[in-house]
């Protein structure tokens, strides 16, 4: 009977983290298609603008690492009702901003919220499902990506198409029904860490981070340069005190330090998918913000319905096999729109569904290969990791292509393309996917040939 409570907790539980992740990701994307707007309204670049999500991004890795963390010293229901709670103030604060720089205040604050929600999707399939059912559960979360991600330009459609897009900030108040729920149904779990919190090793981690990211989006080299020596000052300090912020012997377990790197470079070059897309619908398509929400559904609505298939698949044949078949989705991708870019929107549409269900299958694949890497007291802190480096690469991804299209091409890479207008949009895909051709070999030669000795041993 112990073991049912349990079980039963968990399955409502990812019902509810559905819907946290529904809002959480429907808030992280919605600007993404007012970003022309926005940058016209203020008389700013793209690259100006992209900070609406690349400092979303900084503050919401950071974050997550920190929740994940503290995870493991305190209760999950106080942090995240912190997080849920801060996430609102942040909310409004941008509702009633009349300036870019007070909005882009609201949204750091909504980040600082917000980071709680990762950390808690990835805590809670580890603490409350065996290993056998882990896929199943991390596909909950995908799916409630997934279907955030399909509302998210819906609903930003219709609300700039009636009204300013501050409004947009007012769907995350959402986010405040969920919390009488976590209440009742996250257990008081006994914590698996004690001690002093090393604010000193969170806060080098967090101008790490920082720096590099003000580096990668500024072009600036001081900013690389002072990223990297505060990167030292932190591996020093990690070393050096008994309770640091990250313990070394984490990266000691050769699996988890792999896949993590991999997850980083796949997250930022899928991030392309929401962020470098709408632009190109705006520039080539000539699309306004509301038919660019439009134009995005289908791939998040195949996302969503096909998010539980992928899951099942992990835990059916492996995460190998999933990896394989998603990276697969997302070649295919990126090399129609390197090739098509010129296309009409209805074709544009239909290749982000291709990419944006095989982001969702890496998603679920790279979550429960990490999930199963870490023992019980790294889990915190691990899986927040991985979050983090999630949203970095996002970030770091948002400064590379906001730059990039800024700075424009005359010249084409892809032979097969032919819209001089979209030039700079079929270069990028076209690396992208030469990019993810060289991780799917990387991936193949260190885990699929294990994969495939390990079941003609069990033949």
């Amino acid at each position: 009977m112990e073991k049912e409570i349990p079980k039963k907790t968990g399955e409502k539980l990812m019902l509810i983290l559905m819907f946290t992740l529904i809002i959480s990701a429907m808030s992280g994307l919605m600007f993404n298609i007012v970003l022309p707007e926005i940058s016209e309204e203020f008389t700013l670049s793209i690259s100006q603008v992209s900070w609406f999500s690349s400092a979303y991004a900084l503050i919401y890795a950071i974050g997550t690492m920190t929740y994940g963390k503290l995870a493991d010293r305190y209760k999950l229901k106080n942090l995240l009702t912190f997080g849920l709670v801060l996430f609102a103030i942040g909310s409004l604060v941008g509702l009633v901003s009349q300036t870019f720089w007070l909005a882009l205040v609201g949204r750091c604050l909504q980040a600082a919220g917000a980071a709680a929600i990762p950390a808690t999707a990835m805590i809670i399939p580890v603490r409350y499902f065996a290993p056998e059912r882990r896929g199943s559960a991390i596909s909950m979360a995908a799916v409630g990506l997934a279907i955030g991600s399909a509302l998210g330009p819906i609903i930003s459609a219709l609300i700039v198409a009636v009204a300013h897009w501050r409004w947009l900030f007012c769907i995350p108040l959402l986010i405040l029904l969920t919390l009488p729920f976590y209440r009742k149904y996250l257990q008081d779990e006994e914590q698996v860490a004690s001690g002093k919190f090393d604010w000193v090793g969170g806060g080098l981690l967090a101008g790490t981070i920082s720096l590099l990211l003000l580096g990668v989006t500024n072009g600036t080299w001081w900013f690389m340069i002072g990223g990297f020596l505060t990167l030292v000052f932190f591996v020093v300090r990690i070393r050096s005190v008994s309770e640091p912020f990250v313990q070394p012997k984490l990266f000691e377990n050769k699996e988890y330090t792999l896949i993590l790197t991999l997850a980083f470079l796949i997250n930022g070059i899928g991030f392309s998918l929401y962020f470098v897309s709408p632009l190109l619908l705006a520039d080539v398509q000539q699309l306004s913000s509301s038919w660019i929400g439009f134009a995005m559904v289908p791939a998040a609505v195949a996302s969503a319905i096909l998010g539980r298939k992928g899951g099942k698949l992990a835990d059916l044949k492996g995460n190998a096999h999933l990896f394989f078949l998603a990276s697969g989705l997302l070649v295919t991708c990126f090399v129609l729109l390197s090739t098509f870019t010129g296309s009409a929107p209805i074709f544009i549409a239909m290749f982000l569904v291709f990419g944006n269900v095989g982001q969702s299958f890496m998603l679920i694949a790279m979550s429960n290969s990490i999930s199963r890497t870490l023992p019980k007291e790294q889990v915190g802190v691990g899986m927040g990791l991985f979050s983090m480096l999630n949203f970095i690469a996002g970030g770091m991804a948002t400064g590379v292509y906001s730059l990039v299209v800024d700075t424009g091409s005359n010249g084409h890479w892809n032979p097969l393309t032919i819209n001089p207008n979209g030039f700079i949009y079929s270069n990028i895909f076209f690396v992208l996917a030469a990019l993810h051709v060289l991780i799917l070999l990387f991936y193949f030669f260190q885990f699929g040939r294990a994969r495939r000795k390990n079941i003609q041993l069990e033949g």
